[in-house]
């Protein structure tokens, strides 16, 4: 049970310093409360800045958030996390067209390039973005065909330079710093991985985070977490491997809506929603996503110019969600280019919203 200085710091954070904490919920209720301004800011120029103002953020949530399922919270999360560290050298990725891997190995001059600047969905390091506040990680796994037995590295089109085992290690020594955050790290695609390299990642998995790892069952509360030492969700986006594994989750549902255009991605969103939300953890995808046509029509702008612009229609959006058990509340939401303006402080803020009820 949560001590009386946690609620009076909880209220005070709420309502200010020097706010009557005698009804907090009435005062939520009537619109006075002001929230500080978190995270980075809109960056034209494409400066991206980590904040380590929601490092400990789940720590920091009012006690009365501590008993609430994780798919009942609002929750931060990156889309292709790994992005950062895409190999300007790499290979097109087998799991894309035969075409395009024919242009990238007889024109790399030309489609390295383009592909790079198209693939690129986050700036921030995985530390970094941890920092800012998020809590779901976005983790292309892949095995490139001229790489090394056991070399597994992500993968967005093309490579990355960061092998999975360090990133996974680096994670891990994030969390020993905050022992009471905890991630959600989604592991999918597994381009060019055998039986054999599944079983070696899931080894790799269990080495490197041992007992934080939380089995899978019914989605847990921060507390229960925290009682039992346990800090990583690990979903894992194959049905046979999973079955093997009981430290694995199955694969988490992701709304993606394939959209270059925010007004059609928050369509999407709203369509998705009126659909009711999946009954454990989901992601709602705030990342608009390029076609052909608009690349070729745009030859020299990448994702990130196509998508700053658009951060203030999306926010908006963000900021009009809810988390919780209803159909058409929202849970993990993941963006792009994390640091460029609110979205992680936005996200988190949410979970005020059920206080109110």
């Amino acid at each position: 049970m949560a001590r009386p200085e946690h609620f009076r710091k909880c209220l005070t954070s709420l309502l200010g310093e020097g706010a009557s904490p005698e009804s907090p919920l009435a005062s939520l209720r009537r619109g006075r409360t002001e929230w500080p301004l978190m995270g980075g800011q809109v960056s034209a120029s494409g400066n991206f800045q980590g904040c380590g103002t929601n490092a400990d953020w789940m720590s920091a949530l009012c006690p009365l958030l501590w008993d609430v399922p994780l798919h009942h919270l609002s929750i931060p999360g990156s889309h292709d996390t790994m992005t950062y560290c895409l190999d300007k050298k790499s290979p097109i990725a087998q799991s894309q067209s035969r075409l395009l891997q024919l242009l990238g190995k007889v024109l790399p001059c030309i489609t390295r390039p383009i592909v790079l600047k198209w693939s690129t969905t986050q700036v921030l390091g995985v530390t970094e973005q941890l920092d800012a506040g998020v809590r779901y990680l976005d983790l292309r796994v892949a095995h490139m065909p001229e790489g090394s037995e056991n070399n597994l590295h992500f993968v967005h089109m093309v490579y990355s330079t960061a092998l999975v085992e360090d990133t996974l290690t680096e994670i891990s020594e994030w969390l020993e710093s905050h022992p009471q955050e905890v991630v959600i790290l989604a592991c999918r695609d597994f381009d060019g991985l055998t039986d054999n390299l599944h079983e070696y990642l899931v080894a790799c998995i269990n080495n490197i985070f041992g007992d934080m790892l939380c089995p899978r069952g019914e989605v847990p509360t921060l507390n229960q977490l925290w009682t039992r030492g346990q800090q990583v969700i690990l979903s894992y986006e194959e049905a046979s491997v999973v079955s093997r594994h009981r430290e694995l989750w199955p694969g988490i549902p992701y709304w993606w809506g394939d959209q270059v255009k925010p007004q059609e991605l928050i369509h999407y969103l709203e369509h998705m929603k009126r659909c009711g939300r999946p009954g454990g953890l989901f992601v709602a995808g705030i990342n608009l996503t390029e076609n052909l046509m608009y690349i070729l029509a745009h030859p020299t702008e990448s994702l990130e110019k196509m998508t700053l612009p658009n951060l203030p229609y999306l926010r908006a959006w963000v900021r009009e969600q809810c988390p919780g058990p209803g159909v058409r509340c929202t849970n993990i939401i993941a963006g792009d280019f994390i640091g460029a303006d609110t979205f992680v402080s936005d996200v988190i803020r949410l979970n005020d919203k059920l206080l109110r009820c």
